[in-house]
């Protein structure tokens, strides 16, 4: 099973842009942590992200792309990175959140990462060619 965990970080929604942790301790704490995921062998990826001071959204009204440029002022909570890891149960992701070095001030969320076996027959052959596709971009 895969499972994002997702880094919201509070505060970060107002970041200036170019804003990146600047605490040594912290980051080597972090490393240590990825690490150890790392050695588990159920690290497939992880990474900052930049504020949303630098991002954009694409939403979609009346079904034509409009562009919005961060900072978002709705946004009450925003990602700061995520791991994808590969687990066996929902709980051992959750043991692994449990484990980041993180601050008050910082929340994980988890969530499991939909396979193809979790769709219907019908909607697997649809989908079919996406699997494939996700197959080219790996080699």
């Amino acid at each position: 099973m895969r499972f994002m965990l997702l880094m919201i970080p509070k505060g970060y929604e107002t970041a200036a842009p170019g804003t990146v942790p600047d605490d040594a301790d912290r980051i080597a704490a972090m490393m240590k942590y990825n690490e150890s995921m790392q050695q588990a062998g159920i690290l497939l990826a992880c990474d900052g992200l930049h504020p949303p001071s630098m991002g954009a959204r694409v939403s979609f009204p009346g079904g034509k792309p409009v562009v919005t440029d961060g900072p978002f002022a709705e946004a009450k909570e925003v990602l700061g990175g995520y791991w994808m890891i590969q687990v066996a149960s929902r709980q051992e992701a959750i043991d692994w959140a449990r484990r980041c070095p993180a601050t008050e001030t910082e929340t994980i969320e988890i969530r499991q990462v939909q396979e193809m076996e979790d769709f219907p027959d019908a909607v697997q052959d649809t989908i079919a060619s996406f699997a494939d596709m996700q197959l080219q971009g790996k080699r």
